[in-house]
């Protein structure tokens, strides 16, 4: 975890929200000793009918034309 000073806090709190928020959890330090954790919320877990519903909004992959492209980009022999 990230130390973060109260004045850092404070002063950077878009900033400092902005790594939380990010996934990352910081450490709140006070005249250099630690007084809080702040930490990002659990994420919502989504139903199997949220994921069901997500991937009907994929598009539709080629499994040549993905070929293809990775061919141009790596050793055909992998």
């Amino acid at each position: 975890m990230m130390p973060v000073t109260v004045r850092d806090l404070r002063n950077r709190s878009a900033e400092v929200l902005g790594q939380v928020a990010q996934g990352e959890s910081l450490v709140v330090t006070k005249k250099g000793e630690p007084v809080a954790v702040v930490s990002p919320l659990p994420r919502k877990r989504l139903s199997a009918e949220e994921l069901i519903a997500r991937r009907r909004n994929l598009p539709k992959v080629s499994y040549e034309t993905m070929r293809s492209d990775l061919d141009e980009i790596l050793d055909p022999g992998l």
